[in-house]
C-alpha cells in the first residue's frame, strides 16, 4: 500500500498543473542569490576532540585536517571539561538516554527539578524553567507573556536576538522599537502610552555582535517607573560575568531589578538547552501556558545532569571569568597593535570589521584554506550591511601561540584581499 502511494507521489511532481508554483526553482533561485552576494551560509564539518579544544579536526570532501577554532560559544570550554563529561556519563547510565516524555506527561525528571533549582538560586530568583534551547524560552516566554497579558505592549531594543523578535512578533501584542540602548527614546515610547496597558521591556545583557553592554540598572529602573515588566536576556553572560556566573546583571548589582532573566546552557556552560528565572508565579504561568514548553519533549536528564555540574563548577571557580577576561583583552591588544580594525568591545566578543559579504566570506575561506583557522563570517542579516565582520571568540584555552599564529594570518589575509587599501580609501 505504501509503494502505491509513493508511486502516485512520484507521479503527481511532473504534472503541476499550468501555472501552478515551481517551488524547486524558487529555492534554488533564492540560494543563487545568497551565493552571489557572498551570504551563503556553509557548514563547516568539524569533529570535536576532548582535551584537544581549541583544536578540531575539519572534514572536507573527504579529507581531514586538523584547524583551530576562533569562532565556539564553548566561551569556557566547558564542553569538554571531566566535571561535565562524568556527571553526563553517569546520568546516562543510571536513567538512560532521553526523557520519556513532555514535562507534564511522565517527562520530569528529579534532574530537571534541581536543575532549575540551581538556576533560581543563581540568579537569585524564586523559580526557573528549562526550555530545549535559549531560542524557545525566549520565544515562548515572549510570545505567552505578549498574548495573554491584556492590552499587553512589548518595548524591544533594536538590536535584540532573532529569537526575542520572533516571540514578540508571534504573540501579537503591540510592538515598540527603542533605539539601542537608548533611554531617551524608551521613555519617549512608555511615556506616550496608557498607564493601564500591561507593558514588557525587552533587552540583552551583551549584544553578541559588537560585544557592549546595555545599562541593566537604568533600564530597570525606567520600566518600573511607567509600570512595566523587565525581561532580560544574559544569553551571552551567564557562567562570564558576576563573582558566581549569574551575568552582567550579577557584576552590576542589578540582579533583583530584573523581572525574568532569560540565559543558556549552550555557551558558557558548555551543554545546551535554555531558561527563565523568575517569581514562583511568573514561571509557572509561563510553564501552564507556554506551547513551545508545554508540547516539547523535555530534556534528557543527561543533559540536565551536564549542566547541573556545569553551573556548580563555574560558579565556584571565578578563576575561569577572570583568565576568559584576561584572553579577551589579550587579544584585542595584539589585534589593534598591527593596525587590524578591531571594532568597539567591552566585552568577550572580538570583533574585526571587513564592512562587504563577499569579502568576509573570502577572509574565512582563506583562513582556513592558507592557516587552519576557522573564523565563520558575519553578513546580513544577522549585522547590518556594510558591517560584515569576523567575530572572534577567545577562550582560556587559546594560547599566546595560537594568538600570534591568528595575528600573522589575519595580517596575511588582509594583505591578499587588499582590506587595508580599501579601509583607507573609505
Amino acid at each position: 500500500m505504501r509503494d502505491m502511494q509513493t508511486a502516485k507521489l512520484i507521479k503527481i511532481g511532473p504534472g503541476r498543473p499550468r501555472g501552478a508554483m515551481d517551488y524547486q526553482a524558487y529555492f534554488t533561485g533564492h540560494l543563487d542569490r545568497l551565493r552571489d552576494e557572498g551570504r551563503y551560509r556553509v557548514f563547516a564539518e568539524l569533529e570535536r576532540i576532548v582535551g584537544a579544544f581549541p583544536r578540531a579536526r575539519f572534514h572536507q570532501d573527504g579529507e581531514v585536517r586538523d584547524v583551530t577554532v576562533w569562532c565556539s560559544n564553548d566561551y569556557l570550554a566547558m564542553g569538554q571539561h571531566p566535571v561535565v563529561i562524568k556527571a553526563m556519563q553517569a546520568a546516562i547510565g543510571a536513567h538512560g538516554s532521553g526523557a520519556g516524555g513532555t514535562r507534564n506527561i511522565s517527562g520530569t525528571n528529579t534532574l530537571h527539578v534541581a536543575l532549575e533549582r540551581e538556576l533560581a538560586a543563581l540568579h537569585g530568583k524564586e523559580a526557573a524553567l528549562v526550555f530545549t534551547s535559549g531560542y524557545v524560552a525566549n520565544e515562548t516566554t515572549l510570545q505567552t507573556l505578549g498574548a495573554m497579558l491584556p492590552r499587553c505592549e512589548i518595548y524591544s531594543d533594536a538590536y535584540n536576538h532573532a529569537s526575542m523578535i520572533a516571540g514578540i512578533r508571534n504573540s501579537g501584542a503591540a510592538r515598540k522599537i527603542f533605539r539601542h540602548n537608548d533611554l531617551g527614546h524608551l521613555e519617549e515610547l512608555l511615556k506616550a502610552a496608557d498607564p493601564s496597558t500591561a507593558k514588557i521591556v525587552a533587552f540583552e545583557s551583551v549584544y553578541s555582535m559588537d560585544g557592549d553592554v546595555s545599562p541593566i540598572s537604568e533600564l530597570c529602573d525606567l520600566a518600573h517607573q511607567y509600570g512595566a515588566l523587565t525581561y532580560l536576556d544574559e544569553v551571552h553572560a551567564v557562567g562570564m560575568y558576576g563573582a558566581r556566573g549569574a551575568g552582567v546583571a550579577e557584576r552590576d548589582g542589578a540582579l533583583a531589578k530584573v523581572d525574568i532573566v532569560q540565559g543558556t546552557l549552550a555557551k558558557a556552560f558548555g551543554v545546551v538547552g535554555g531558561y527563565i528565572a523568575s517569581t514562583e508565579a511568573t514561571v509557572d504561568f509561563v510553564r501552564s501556558c507556554g506551547s513551545g514548553f508545554i508540547f516539547s519533549t523535555s530534556m534528557p536528564p543527561a543533559i540536565a545532569a551536564a549542566a547541573l555540574a556545569s553551573i556548580r563548577h563555574v560558579s565556584g571557580h571565578p578563576e575561569l571569568r577572570v583568565r576568559h577576561q584576561e584572553r579577551a583583552a589579550t587579544l584585542k591588544r595584539r589585534l589593534t597593535a598591527v593596525g587590524l580594525p578591531v571594532m568597539p568591545s567591552v566585552t568577550h566578543i572580538v570583533p574585526v570589521l571587513v564592512g562587504d559579504a563577499a569579502l568576509c566570506k573570502q577572509a574565512s575561506d582563506l583562513l582556513m584554506d592558507r592557516h587552519s583557522i576557522y573564523v565563520q563570517p558575519i553578513n546580513y542579516p544577522t549585522v547590518p550591511r556594510g558591517t560584515e565582520r569576523l567575530r572572534l571568540t577567545p577562550t582560556p584555552l587559546h594560547s599566546d601561540d595560537d594568538m600570534s599564529r591568528l595575528v600573522a594570518a589575519l595580517q596575511d589575509v588582509w594583505q591578499m584581499l587588499g582590506l587595508g587599501q580599501r579601509a583607507a580609501a573609505d
